[in-house]
């Protein structure tokens, strides 16, 4: 019902229930397309966004921490959520996973898998995929990711990021 409520509207507001917290997030969206957006608009976010994920996988894999983190909003309100709290902010985020870019160290390859874009508004999408550690012929880490996502100056970041 909310698709097509956003589908309906001429400005577009994404309102998500956050969890049995309570928190409620609204975001705005300004964005450049129409209330219903084209096929061939959703398949070149839907491409975009692939390729962005594609990327960040390929930084991870090389040991590449700034490519890594170039699929992060360089923003200081992005969110990551770990087994011990909310990390808050890019350069918080990147310290997390700095331990894990040490040069000369062993480093997993990282692959997503079954990925599902959920466009949801023409500026912003849920991402749902599982990803893949693997080191060598050994798996080292699989589970479930969610992201985020937000379009601004013609490129996706995440906003938010959540992996089990």
């Amino acid at each position: 019902m909310i698709k097509r409520l956003l589908r309906s509207a001429t400005a577009c507001v994404v309102i998500s229930v956050i969890g049995t917290t309570g928190c409620v997030f609204v975001a705005g969206n300004t964005g450049s397309w129409s209330a219903n957006p084209t096929d061939a608009e959703q398949i070149q976010a839907r491409s975009d966004i692939s390729a962005e994920m594609t990327a960040s996988a390929r930084a991870w894999t090389s040991g590449d921490l700034n490519g890594f983190m170039d699929s992060y909003e360089n923003s200081n309100t992005i969110t990551y959520v770990t087994p011990k709290g909310v990390v808050h902010g890019r350069d918080a985020i990147r310290d997390r996973y700095a331990p894990r870019f040490v040069p000369g160290a062993m480093h997993d390859a990282l692959s997503f898998e079954n990925v599902e874009i959920d466009l949801m508004a023409p500026d912003v999408a849920n991402v749902i995929a599982f990803y893949r550690l693997t080191r060598g012929d050994s798996t080292t880490a699989y589970g479930p990711t969610t992201v985020v996502m937000r379009r601004r100056d013609g490129h996706w970041r995440i906003i938010h990021d959540h992996s089990s």
